[in-house]
């Protein structure tokens, strides 16, 4: 048994060659310091958008190197001049740049100006707030507002700060490879005080050892905390007590115990603890709830415009319980269509400052587990009273449409609804209408298809980008367990659902940026996604170029990315490709700030058509209200407080969902070990190369240190390893052959062994 130690001290706990953030290699085998299995593909820098290359030791910036200077003779008074020589500066603009670090550094209190142009280091200690960013197993970097570069931590200096905490730094005014470092001096805010892991029992203690891998550091349970665990549960620990001395673990107590590793329930419980998902919702909110009455009267239904008597029908999955659009369509007297965009309305059920209300912003979103849905709202609201069910009067908000056939639109109007669904399709349902033109309620499906189908075409003609995401999906036994994995496939009646939830998104938010001008323009809640970064697309258009297609970073964006996307549909490096293309993009996110889609191409654009599962929408549904009913412009900064939260759950929402579909992947490829797949390298990095196997979407790993014919380093910049004798080089993009070697579900990691290369770029 291993020897542990507890927070008196009595003995020491020995360092476990583990994958979650030791850098070391789960695996046996050479050079196992370099076969860490990373989930995250070594990507420290994620949540920066691109520090890459400083982070991992590339070229210093020319701050970083003026800075270098003073910190190597610290006690030196260096000339303006003798800089130049020093750093080799010959040029008129290469002198103007120096000249203006120093000036910066001055100004930042780094550099002590001592007379004229005489500078030297400023050794007094400079105290600064961030948020720890927790690189790996050895350091962390202080991510500090106003502050250019961040501050490195080594893990001794950390005082137990984890990923995403607020802190107070002692900054060193000394520079090592480029760097200044520091000290946390005091943990200021924790982003979790909870943590789910493996409890490992001794006699009358227990330690457990965290799943986040961006943890270094192990909690110790008294006999008192232990709440019934066994070895090899899976837990959520609360930390109690946080050690002064760094030699001692934290102290916690067992507040939850899912069950035994690799249980199903015990699994997926895991990962919402691990994401902070809530388990059910408070006793007082279901209450709320349930109080609600499900009667329409006389009263509410003459407020509204009424289309009980208009076909309308809903399009979901055919799993869905919740359906919060519908459709309806009629024949004008002028030969045009009137298209109704039918959306539920939640915010005449959950008004403001009720406990309804505080929960739904709370949550922010539903979440979308593989096997579970984690609702916004009670199911009393999302599958009840709010769902607009078949045969079934319902209240809704709608924007509807004059259109012709080829879709030109004519008029809009928004407004309060009631509706009565004739029918609910499942997209298949749907798309068998679509192929065959049978069945009930065809013509009007079709009807509603055409027009999309001009609609899509009119968005990707004034520059929509037209990827397709895939969508990884599982055949669940009862127990959960995975018996298959297949790809989502979308076809033209999903399509037609998002053509028009896309232009009754788009027009709200045109209707209220309209409704003013400039600092008078009402608040409203937006979904904005930003241009590509000029460097990322510029890095992406020479990786294209190496598998034979021409980006141009200096043309039209749009019509660059489209035109990729019809030349590589259907071809094995479509997904990596497209994937990166993704990566080089802003992320949507929600605010007041009318910014623009880039990614769909409209100037203004909002979430309207999900209120059962977005808060976003609920805002949007209030607002729209708000100024139909003649009133003046709201509160910004608290619309964009909320905004900025919706922006923040949806993350950890997606985070989850990715978490526990990777698991089951896991789960899947447990039962394949020894099969060999054909695959496309999907990832380089500095312990191995990523595999996505083309048959199922699941990516594993081949370590660098289980290839055995030779030393293999990364070129990081050509995206590709090189063995360091045979020169043979394996890159990203290239097909190849692969034998599965293990699944680790606690590691969520797919250890794969290459076969052979098939195809290179």
């Amino acid at each position: 048994m291993r020897s542990k130690k507890n927070k008196s001290g009595d003995e020491s706990r020995d360092k476990r060659n583990s994958s979650r953030g030791r850098g070391e290699s789960s695996s046996s085998g050479k050079n196992s310091s370099r076969g860490r299995s990373s989930s995250s593909r070594g990507d420290s820098s994620s949540k920066r958008g691109g520090d890459a290359s400083s982070r991992k030791g590339g070229p210093k910036s020319a701050k970083a190197l003026v800075l270098e200077v003073f910190s190597n003779s610290p006690d030196t008074v260096f000339t303006v001049r003798q800089l130049f020589r020093r750093l080799g500066i010959i040029d008129q603009k290469g002198r103007e740049q120096v000249e203006s670090i120093v000036s910066a550094l001055k100004n930042e209190n780094k550099l002590l100006q001592v007379d004229g142009d005489k500078y030297m280091m400023n050794l007094k200690m400079d105290i600064i707030t961030g948020r720890v960013d927790l690189a790996n197993s050895k350091y962390a970097y202080i991510v500090s507002e106003g502050r250019e570069e961040d501050v490195r931590v080594f893990r001794e200096n950390l005082n137990y700060a984890m990923d995403g905490d607020v802190v107070k730094v002692e900054v060193s005014p000394t520079v090592r490879g480029g760097r200044q470092e520091g000290v946390v001096i005091e943990v200021l805010e924790r982003s979790r005080t909870e943590l789910v892991g493996i409890m490992e029992l001794s006699k009358n203690f227990g330690f457990v050892v965290p799943d986040f891998k961006k943890l270094y550091f192990d909690v110790f349970v008294g006999e008192r905390g232990l709440n019934g665990a066994n070895s090899g549960d899976k837990v959520l620990v609360k930390i109690t007590e946080w050690p002064d001395k760094p030699d001692k673990n934290p102290t916690g107590e067992v507040i939850r115990v899912f069950g035994p590793v690799g249980e199903n329930e015990a699994e997926i419980h895991s990962i919402m603890a691990e994401f902070g998902l809530p388990f059910e919702f408070p006793e007082t909110v279901e209450e709320e709830a349930e109080s609600i009455s499900d009667k329409i009267t006389a009263g509410e239904i003459a407020k509204r415009r009424d289309f009980r008597d208009v076909t309308t029908f809903t399009i979901d999955p055919a799993d869905a319980k919740d359906f919060d659009d519908a459709l309806s369509i009629q024949k004008l007297e002028n030969g045009n269509w009137e298209i109704g965009v039918h959306i539920a309305d939640v915010t005449h059920y959950v008004h403001p400052k009720t406990i309804l209300e505080k929960e739904a912003f709370h949550r922010a979103t539903s979440v979308y587990l593989v096997d579970r849905t984690i609702p916004m709202l009670p199911e009393r609201l999302s599958n009840g009273l709010c769902s607009l069910r078949p045969n079934e009067e319902k209240l809704t908000f709608s924007v509807v449409f004059e259109l012709d056939e080829k879709g030109k639109l004519y008029d809009t109007w928004y407004g309060r609804t009631v509706i009565y669904s004739d029918r609910r399709f499942s997209y298949e349902e749907a798309q068998e209408r679509i192929e065959t033109g049978e069945g009930d309620f065809a013509e009007e499906v079709n009807t509603l298809n055409n027009i999309a189908k001009k609609l899509q075409a009119k968005r990707f003609k004034n520059g929509a980008i037209s990827f397709e995401t895939t969508e990884v999906k599982f055949n669940l036994s009862e127990d959960g367990k995975p018996l298959s994995v297949y790809v989502k496939e979308r076809k033209d009646a999903h399509k037609l659902i998002e053509e028009f939830m896309l232009l009754a998104n788009k027009k709200v938010a045109e209707f209220v940026y309209n409704l003013g001008k400039g600092k008078k323009r009402p608040t409203m809640v937006y979904r904005t996604h930003g241009n590509p970064d000029p460097d990322r697309l510029a890095t992406f258009a020479l990786f294209a170029r190496k598998f034979g297609y021409k980006v141009d970073p200096d043309g039209d964006i749009s019509d660059e990315l489209n035109h990729l996307t019809a030349e590589i549909e259907g071809k094995p490096e479509q997904s990596v490709l497209q994937n990166l293309a993704i990566r080089t993009m802003a992320k949507a996110k929600y605010s007041t700030e009318p910014e623009g889609h880039f990614g769909l191409a409209f100037a203004h654009y909002s979430h309207f058509t999900s209120p059962i599962r977005r808060y976003p929408d609920m805002m949007a549904h209030r607002l729209l209200q708000h100024y139909l009913d003649g009133g003046s412009t709201t509160d910004k900064e608290e619309y964009e407080e909320r905004c900025r939260h919706s922006s923040e759950m949806e993350k950890r929402a997606a985070d989850a969902e990715r978490a526990s579909i990777k698991y089951k992947q896991v789960e899947f490829m447990k039962d394949t070990i020894g099969n060999q797949y054909k695959g496309i390298v999907s990832g380089v990095t500095e312990w191995g190369i990523f595999v996505e196997i083309e048959e199922n979407k699941c990516e594993g790993m081949v370590r660098l240190s289980d290839l055995n014919d030779d030393y293999y380093e990364l070129d990081a910049d050509n995206y590709r390893i090189i063995g360091r004798q045979t020169k043979r080089i394996i890159s990203f993009g290239d097909e190849v052959m692969v034998e599965v070697k293990s699944a680790n579900l606690n590691d969520r990691t797919i250890d794969l062994e290459l076969v052979k290369t098939l195809k290179q770029h």
